[in-house]
């Protein structure tokens, strides 16, 4: 099996940025601004966490990084909760990024397994 080089390279990392490009999108006329960046910054902690991560230079700190990333992927799903029981998304748009929310967490845990 073939090192990974970059963590471009990574499905959780791509999974991560699909994520939150979702939220941005689905966000975008949302005025209630602290909420918005709020669960915007979460998503971006999930991508960041697993790029700063793998640049870290060592496993622990990688497993580290990748635990907040997870964590993080965790917030966002919470905040989708109040997104949806306060009227900022539709059910559809909710199920759509709960469900990419979840994908990170079990891509991250799986490779955490490894």
């Amino acid at each position: 099996m073939a090192t990974i080089q970059r963590f471009e390279d990574l499905l959780m990392f791509t999974k991560a940025r699909e994520l939150t490009k979702a939220v941005y999108q689905a966000l975008v006329a949302c005025k209630d601004y602290g909420f918005r960046d709020q669960i915007q910054r979460a998503s971006v902690s999930v991508v960041s966490n697993i790029a700063e991560g793998f640049e870290s230079g060592t496993k622990q700190e990688f497993l580290n990084y990748l635990y907040s990333a997870k964590g993080s992927a965790g917030e966002v799903r919470a905040q989708l909760y109040v997104a949806l029981d306060v009227g900022y998304v539709s059910a559809e748009t909710f199920k759509h990024l709960k469900q990419l929310a979840e994908e990170c967490s079990r891509f991250i845990m799986s490779f955490t397994k490894k």
